[in-house]
């Protein structure tokens, strides 16, 4: 990104970080992520985009507002825009991570098998992103792409990046919609686009080197809409990222 004047970002949706045409939805959230963070000084904590329209390659600019600047906290709110519509509209909390406050964790990362033995994303539909990333399922989460879905709405995966760059919150927020949606598994729905109205993200922590265990699953799918939770733990054992987004159920 680069500031053009106060509060203004110039920056691009660049070519290959799309799955059928459409910017891969944390991809995008990174990107205006990084003019939020650079208004502030601070990197997110906690983010909501509303995708407005699909974010196609080519030029965008980001409209920064600091809404209050403290000590420790920022809130900010932003719009993506390309020359043709609003593409997001986004709001978040962004603050430095102070470790060694209280702590109470009630669950675990999910058991996996190693990566070799997962299987590589490949939407069904065209993808640049997954040639810029790496998502790996669990096979049993993997039958939905040869018609066999796992008949629970979840996907469990590794993310890592290539040539294994670190993660820092901008990857975190990747991760958390880079995989499959999980009513893929469901055999009541057809395979096919699933766009996202609203995507919210908190990150927890610092991952620390290495490829990302990930738990996405849904509760509630009715009306033609399903909320997903995700969850992010980094190789040390530590929750780093949680999300959940709400999207529309695919049409085939």
């Amino acid at each position: 990104m680069r500031r053009r004047a106060e509060g203004l970002y110039d920056g691009e949706i660049a070519d290959g970080w799309d799955i059928g045409g459409n910017a891969n939805g944390g991809y995008a959230i990174a990107l205006a992520a990084r003019a939020m963070a650079d208004a502030v000084g601070r990197p997110p904590l906690s983010l909501t985009a509303h995708y407005l329209s699909p974010g196609r390659p080519g030029p965008v600019e980001i409209d920064v507002d600091v809404l209050r600047s403290g000590r420790r906290m920022a809130t900010v709110a932003a719009t993506m825009r390309s020359p043709e519509a609003d593409v997001l509209a986004l709001l978040g909390t962004f603050a430095d991570q102070t470790p060694g406050g209280p702590s109470a964790i009630d669950g675990t990362p999910p058991e996996l098998p190693p990566i070799d033995e997962c299987v590589l994303a490949a939407p069904p539909l065209e993808s640049g992103f997954h040639h810029r990333v790496r998502s790996s399922l669990r096979p049993v989460d993997a039958g939905f792409r040869a018609g066999r879905p796992s008949g629970s709405a979840e996907i469990h995966g590794w993310f890592e990046l290539p040539d294994d760059q670190p993660i820092d919150a901008f990857g975190l927020l990747m991760a958390t919609d880079a995989f499959a949606p999980v009513v893929f598994n469901r055999s009541e729905f057809p395979v096919g686009w699933s766009p996202t109205l609203e995507l919210t993200v908190h990150v927890r922590g610092v991952p620390a080197p290495g490829p990302l265990r990930c738990r996405f699953f849904s509760r509630f799918i009715e009306n033609g809409m399903f909320d997903e939770s995700g969850e992010i733990w980094d190789s040390a054992g530590a929750l780093v990222a949680h999300s959940r987004q709400l999207a529309l159920v695919p049409r085939g």
